[in-house]
């Protein structure tokens, strides 16, 4: 199986510094860049930040954005994204629909497990586990002891070094988070958004994972800054293939560039 996961897509409709990001030129590249692999994912993944502000014209914009992937495509929010509005414009996306305040969802379809779960707070940039949150997913996991399993969330649950973005990390329930999934060895990996980054750390017996924007970075500063910057390295993607040796995560780069020449 192959998935492809993209993340923090951050469509907005106006606003600062949009027409200097260009969020939904990037986004179509992105699509485009998908839909031309060889072989093609069979799903993707999207991890969180889908808007910037989480308006209804913003979910609007994107929607066909995403509709335009030859692949079908799940996707949970982020602290930028507004839950109410993510259902109302994806409507046909019926795993939204959860019954609770949350988006938390399972896709039992795939040869890899997803676990869908859902860090975000509304109105605030951090992360949270609630008590709720964590019982529905010890639950969900328990139901399946075995089967090689994703977990997707949009913070991830370690510090990065970055501490800006540490600040606005998952700052309530990481710890309940890793002493759950600890005792599992079927999860092959915690695949997060929220850094802009690629950036890999164990947690637990797996291992945890942020992907790179669609259209810009965070700034990779380890020291003490007074602000947080972006800038634009090249936009990226995670390709995470599962055969025989498990799960293998290959980071991609969306543009143009010399080549291939063969050796």
């Amino acid at each position: 199986m192959l998935i492809a996961q993209i993340s923090d897509l951050h469509i907005q409709s106006e606003g600062k510094n949009k027409d200097l990001i260009k969020p939904d030129r990037h986004l179509a590249q992105c699509v485009a860049a998908l839909n031309a692999l060889n072989p093609r994912p069979d799903l993707v993944v999207v991890t969180g930040d889908l808007a910037e502000r989480g308006t209804k014209q913003e979910y609007l914009i994107l929607k066909p954005l995403l509709d335009a992937l030859h692949i079908p495509y799940l996707v949970i929010p982020g602290n930028h994204d507004s839950v109410e509005n993510l259902r109302a414009v994806f409507d046909d996306h019926s795993y939204l629909d959860t019954g609770t305040p949350f988006i938390q969802y399972t896709a039992e379809s795939w040869p890899l497990r997803i676990v869908a779960l859902d860090t975000t707070v509304p109105m605030h940039g951090h992360g949270e586990l609630c008590a709720d949150r964590l019982k529905w997913l010890a639950d969900t996991l328990a139901q399946q002891t075995d089967r090689p399993t994703l977990i997707l969330m949009h913070h991830p649950p370690f510090e990065t070094g970055i501490k800006l973005m540490d600040e606005l990390g998952l700052l309530k329930g990481r710890e309940a988070f890793v002493d759950i999934i600890a005792p599992y060895r079927n999860i092959e990996r915690v695949l997060c958004g929220h850094l802009h980054r690629t950036i890999v750390c164990r947690v637990g017996n797996t291992i945890a994972s942020t992907c790179p924007g669609t259209a810009h970075q965070i700034v990779l500063d380890l020291a003490d800054p007074a602000e947080l910057h972006f800038n634009f390295e090249p936009p990226g993607y995670h390709l995470h293939h599962y055969g025989a040796s498990g799960l293998v995560t290959h980071h991609a780069v969306i543009g143009d560039f010399p080549g291939p020449y063969p050796f």
